[in-house]
């Protein structure tokens, strides 16, 4: 009984900031919520018409699908850098902890601060990154202001007429995604590196003396010993690919174009601007689905393939 009262506080803390607000977002869900004309009153019910209007939005299958490919882009990416670099850090080379250090600090930089300097460097007109493209002959291009797809650019620079369905994502969403993977880098590579560093020398040793190469040691110990590690690293990293906020608005300044504007914006846009309360609920549950019965999928198909002996 004293354990639990000393777990009063903490419980209190949770349920008071996480719990109840998750509770009433889900009961706001069923109304038609305004802020403005029902500030105290969730308004009138409409059962589950919210969850109907928002997924024959094409504003909001619009944004579910710039969140897809931003998923797409930033997940893989970032956990095979992180492999590398975490293979190169797990090494016996000079300087070691410098670049452990290095490479994880953009991960406790603020997100905001960040996102300010990537504008600097993806700014159309004075940016870093149209500076590197002029210095190497390339093209300049408007980088976050660019609403075509990466296809349809490539397509212009080599004379090559891209249909619609290989345009791929707007370049604007495609620096975005470089800024998640840039930030994200830092902590995936310590994980990456932790797990690492647990695999014991004498499965490498017994491994060598069968005559297995760099490649076979790769694959058959270091990729097996190392799938708990990869499986917590692909769920983590959609579920914070799927609640990115803090880029798209920072870069935009709250004004998120629609090739770029992922279902957090979107839902931020519904809730905080349009001030439909309930119909954001909606959008947030929604979301909330998508991103668990992903994480079960991902569960059930990788459960065979992680290793934990």
């Amino acid at each position: 009984m004293q354990g639990y009262g000393f777990l009063l506080p903490a419980l209190a803390i949770v349920v008071t900031f996480q719990v109840l607000p998750v509770l009433y977002a889900a009961f706001v869900s069923l109304y038609d919520s305004r802020i403005i004309s029902n500030l105290w009153s969730p308004g009138p019910f409409v059962g589950f018409d919210n969850y109907a209007a928002v997924l024959t939005n094409p504003d909001f299958l619009r944004s579910l699908i710039n969140t897809v490919w931003y998923v797409v882009m930033t997940v893989p990416v970032a956990i095979f850098l992180s492999l590398l670099i975490a293979a190169l850090l797990n090494r016996k080379i000079a300087g070691r902890d410098l670049y452990r250090t290095a490479y994880f600090v953009p991960y406790v930089t603020s997100t905001v601060s960040a996102a300010l300097v990537w504008y600097w460097v993806f700014q159309p007109r004075v940016g870093v990154g149209n500076w590197l493209f002029g210095a190497l002959g390339l093209p300049f291009q408007r980088w976050v202001e660019e609403p075509r797809g990466v296809g349809t650019l490539l397509g212009l620079y080599f004379g090559v007429a891209i249909p619609d369905l290989l345009t791929g994502p707007s370049l604007a969403l495609v620096c975005i995604a470089i800024i998640q993977i840039w930030h994200a880098l830092g902590f995936d590579t310590v994980i990456m590196l932790a797990g690492l560093t647990s695999i014991p020398s004498e499965q490498y040793e017994a491994a060598r003396l069968d005559g297995a190469g760099p490649w076979a040691l790769f694959r058959q110990v270091t990729v097996p010993l190392l799938s708990p590690t990869l499986f917590f690293l692909v769920i983590t990293s959609t579920i914070r690919a799927f609640q990115a906020f803090n880029w798209f608005y920072v870069i935009y300044s709250g004004l998120v174009p629609p090739d770029v504007k992922v279902v957090t914006i979107y839902l931020y846009e519904s809730g905080f601007r349009a001030y439909r309360t309930g119909f954001a609920s909606a959008v947030g549950f929604i979301l909330f689905a998508i991103v668990l019965t992903l994480t079960i999928v991902q569960m059930a198909v990788a459960r065979r393939r992680v290793h934990y002996a």
